[in-house]
């Protein structure tokens, strides 16, 4: 399942996916985490240190090494190069798993132990001052798109991404590749108007949309939230002492978070899982050529030199029970 976690700047979207992270990872389940915004800080929330977080590979720096991996055998795609954010897969193409080892992994992903469980984190890496003026923040968010185009993930299988801030998910098609979108709202004008804003952006694409409402008081931020959100509020959070002693760097045990908190994560996952029985791989494969389409129109085709819609497999449909070939 593909879970992605977006809102305004501040709204606490780090705190909540790091939250549901952990509680998933308590339940046993299988889970990828992804660090996906521009602030990277969803490391430091699952308890690394600076140096730690620091020393996390970047997606985007490897972009070349995930292309050339996920390419495979696949004939209309002869090259790394000719690969863009949007390449979906066809025959031939290697297939990622969430409980699988494989490069990409080996590459990108480290392991993070949560008191007595764990979680594998990738990052698509921080902007750096070498990119100013020179490329945008989405050529790096380009490989964890890439990475989920080429997902094959079953129910209890987690991939858990936090999203860069605000409406900047709408700029490439990867707010559709998602199970179930939790929009972290708070119970002000700025985050309803995120919510509103994602929303109407995601009305035509079918992408299913919770609302959390985060840091509510009380019955006032409570009903300000139920009269704007209407039946999109899914749940609720309030003030957490377990987790500002996660922000100073003295975290207890996961079990010791507030017994609402717990529930509110439960109706999360509960939320999420129930999303598994409204999959549709083939819609979601034609979302994934039709912006792969659009990109290579409008920049792809002139950027590699070549005819991208040709990387289209007209016969193939991504489905969980999938096949992948193997590395040689």
């Amino acid at each position: 399942m593909k879970i992605a976690f977006v809102g305004k700047g501040g709204s606490g979207k780090t705190t909540l996916s790091s939250l549901f992270i952990r509680h998933l990872a308590a339940a046993r389940v299988p889970v990828i985490a992804v660090d996906a915004d521009i602030n990277q800080h969803l490391g430091a929330a699952l308890g690394l240190d600076e140096a730690e977080a620091a020393a996390l590979p970047a997606m985007g720096a490897h972009l070349p090494l995930i292309k050339d991996y996920l390419r495979g055998t696949n004939p209309r795609i002869p090259s790394a190069d000719s690969m863009i954010k949007t390449t979906p897969p066809g025959e031939g193409s290697r297939l990622l798993r969430v409980g699988e080892d494989n490069l990409v992994y080996d590459t990108c992903a480290r392991t993070v132990e949560l008191d007595d469980t764990r979680a594998r984190l990738m990052a698509t890496g921080p902007f750096t001052e070498s990119d100013l003026g020179v490329a945008c923040y989405h050529s790096k968010v380009g490989a964890v798109e890439l990475c989920l185009n080429h997902l094959v993930d079953g129910r209890e299988e987690y991939v858990v991404v936090d999203m860069t801030a605000g409406s900047d998910s709408f700029a490439s098609g990867m707010f559709t590749r998602f199970d179930m979108t939790f929009l972290v709202a708070e119970p002000t004008r700025k985050g309803i108007a995120v919510y509103r804003q994602y929303k109407e952006y995601a009305r035509d694409f079918g992408v299913p949309l919770k609302v959390v409402g985060n840091k509510v008081q009380g019955p006032d931020d409570l009903a300000f939230l139920r009269a704007e959100a209407g039946d999109d509020l899914l749940v609720t959070v309030g003030h957490s002492d377990w987790v500002r002693a996660m922000e100073k760097g003295r975290p207890t045990r996961f079990a010791y978070l507030e017994e609402a908190n717990r529930r509110a994560l439960e109706t999360l996952h509960d939320t999420a899982d129930a999303a598994y029985e409204r999959r549709d791989w083939e819609r979601y494969t034609r979302q994934m050529v039709h912006f792969h389409l659009k990109n290579a129109e409008s920049w792809g085709n002139a950027k590699t030199g070549v005819d991208l819609a040709a990387q289209v497999d007209p016969a193939f449909v991504l489905f969980e029970g999938a096949a992948t070939p193997q590395p040689a």
